[in-house]
C-alpha cells in the first residue's frame, strides 16, 4: 500500500478507530491484579494514541508532499531506486510504460556520469492521429528536497492538472519530463560540484535522453523547467547558466535565490551557483523567468521575489512575480499556482509544431 494513496490513510483511520472501541470495551474487562490491569490500559492508552498520530501524520505528508513513497521516507534503496544503480547509458536507456501513462527509465548520463531515474509523459496530442510528425515543447518538473520525481504525480495533480490548462485554452501541450534533481542521494541545488555533476546532469544529460527517444522542439526555444521549493531554486537557475537548452523557468516558493549555506559550504561556489549572482550576469541572455510566492512563505518570503527583479532590471531577463496573500509550503499552495505558471510559460515557450506538408 503506497505512502500517499487514500487507501492507505483511510486504512490508518479505521484503525485508529477500532483502537478507540477497543480500549473502551475492555477498560474494565483486563483480568489478573491491578499492576496488570493499569499496565494494560496504559498500553491501550498508547495504542490509540499512536495510532493517532499516524493519522495526522500521513495526512500532513499527503498536503505537503514530504515523502513520495516508503523508500524515500525510510531512505532505503529499492529496486525502484536511482540512487544505487549505475544504469545503461543515455544511449541504451530504455522506457517502461507505467499505468498512469508515464514511462519511466533509468539511466547513466554520459556527461555527469551520474545514474537516476527520468519519468515521461506524453500529451494526448503526441499520439494523435496524424501527429506522427509533429514536435512539442518539453516541460521538466523538478521536485524538493527531499522528495522524489513521483511527489509530481501521486501529490503534485500532475499530468492532469496540466491537461485541464489545456482543454481551457489557457496553456499549450507540454511532454512533462521529471528527473531526479539529485541522483545519489547527495543534494547540491542542482550544482556541478567537484565531486558531482548534477547541473550538467539535468541540462545535458537528460535533455539529451529526451531528445533522443521523443519528438521534441529544438532547444532552447522549445524547452522549460518548473520547480517547487529547492526544485524552485533550480528551475531559477538554471536557464541562466544554460540559456542555450532553457528558454525558461516557473519557480514556485523557492529555497532563498542567494543560495544554501547548508547544501554548498563554500562560500564562492555558492554565489557563482545562487540565481541572484547569476541574473545580474546574464546580460542579453534569451531567457524569462517567472516566480511565485504566497505572503504568509517564511521559507519563500515575497522580499526575495522583488530583490530578484531589481536585480534583473537593465539585464534584459523577462521577469514576471506572483504573491499569493495565503498559503504554505506546500502542494496545496502550488497546485493553486499551476494555472499562472502554465499559461506564462506557455507563452514564452514555443508551441507544438508541425513540418509543412510535402509538396506534390
Amino acid at each position: 500500500m503506497e505512502l500517499t494513496s487514500t487507501s492507505f490513510l483511510v486504512t490508518l483511520i479505521a484503525v485508529t478507530v477500532l483502537a478507540v472501541l477497543l480500549a473502551l470495551l475492555f477498560w474494565n474487562r483486563v483480568p489478573g491484579p491491578g499492576v496488570v490491569r493499569w499496565a494494560a490500559r496504559v498500553l491501550m492508552i498508547g495504542l490509540c494514541q499512536l495510532t493517532a498520530i499516524a493519522v495526522v501524520a500521513t495526512w500532513i505528508n499527503g498536503s505537503y508532499g514530504l515523502y513520495a513513497s516508503w523508500d524515500d521516507l525510510l531512505g532505503t534503496p529499492s529496486g525502484q531506486s536511482a540512487s544505487a544503480m549505475t544504469g545503461p547509458p543515455v544511449g541504451r536507456a530504455k522506457f517502461t510504460a507505467g499505468g498512469d501513462g508515464t514511462r519511466a527509465t533509468y539511466f547513466r548520463g554520459s556527461h555527469s556520469k551520474l545514474a537516476g531515474q527520468v519519468i515521461v509523459w506524453t500529451p494526448p496530442e503526441y499520439d494523435a492521429p496524424g501527429a506522427d510528425k509533429a514536435r512539442f515543447p518539453v516541460l521538466v518538473l523538478l521536485h524538493g528536497y527531499p522528495g522524489t520525481p513521483r511527489s509530481w504525480i501521486d501529490v503534485g495533480g500532475m499530468p492532469g492538472a496540466l491537461e485541464q490548462q489545456v482543454r481551457l485554452g489557457a496553456a499549450h501541450p507540454f511532454i512533462l519530463v521529471i528527473p531526479e534533481i539529485y541522483p545519489g542521494g547527495v543534494n547540491t541545488d542542482c550544482s556541478d560540484t567537484p565531486q558531482r555533476k548534477i547541473a550538467t546532469w539535468l541540462a545535458k544529460d537528460v535533455p539529451d535522453l529526451v531528445a533522443r527517444n521523443f519528438r521534441t522542439l529544438p532547444e532552447p526555444a522549445g524547452w522549460g523547467l518548473m520547480g517547487i521549493s529547492t526544485g524552485a531554486f533550480c528551475a531559477a537557475k538554471l536557464p541562466l547558466q544554460y540559456p542555450k537548452v532553457f528558454r525558461a523557468g516557473a519557480a514556485l516558493d523557492p529555497d532563498p535565490l542567494t543560495g544554501d549555506p547548508e547544501v554548498l559550504a563554500d562560500p564562492a561556489l555558492r554565489e557563482r551557483n545562487s540565481p541572484m549572482w547569476l541574473v545580474g550576469r546574464a546580460k542579453g541572455a534569451d531567457v524569462g523567468l517567472f516566480l511565485a510566492t504566497s505572503a504568509q512563505d517564511k521559507d519563500s518570503p515575497p522580499q526575495q521575489l522583488a530583490a530578484f527583479a531589481k536585480a534583473a532590471t537593465g539585464t534584459g531577463v523577462r521577469v514576471k512575480t506572483l504573491v499569493r496573500p495565503s498559503g504554505g509550503h506546500n502542494f496545496q499552495t502550488w497546485t493553486g499556482m499551476y494555472p499562472d505558471a502554465l499559461a506564462w510559460l506557455s507563452t514564452e515557450i514555443s508551441p507544438p509544431s508541425t513540418p509543412p506538408a510535402d509538396t506534390p
